[in-house]
């Protein structure tokens, strides 16, 4: 199983040479159009939320792979997306 790059939304997420955002799976350059929010709770405050984007290929295969590591915490379509706020160990 490939271990996509740690993509946030934030300017260091990867755009497609128009800017939309795309697939977090390695080699992939669809458009994402999921979001799957995580944390690896010997790493992460509960609160605090990692991202994955993910095209509608990949959903899955990517979700198995933070599920199966009790890291998925959600998926929510990136049209309904709100980014949480930084949590203090983010300042």
């Amino acid at each position: 199983m490939n271990f996509p790059e740690d993509l946030s939304l934030s300017p260091r997420a990867a755009h497609s040479p128009d800017g939309a955002p795309v697939c977090s799976a390695k080699g992939c350059r669809a458009a994402a159009v999921w979001v799957l929010a995580w944390n690896n709770p010997s790493l992460h405050t509960p609160d605090r939320r990692k991202t994955w984007l993910a095209c509608e290929e990949h959903r899955e295969h990517l979700s198995k792979f933070l599920g199966a590591r009790g890291f998925l915490k959600d998926v929510v379509p990136l049209a309904d997306w709100q980014e949480p706020g930084p949590s203090a160990s983010d300042r």
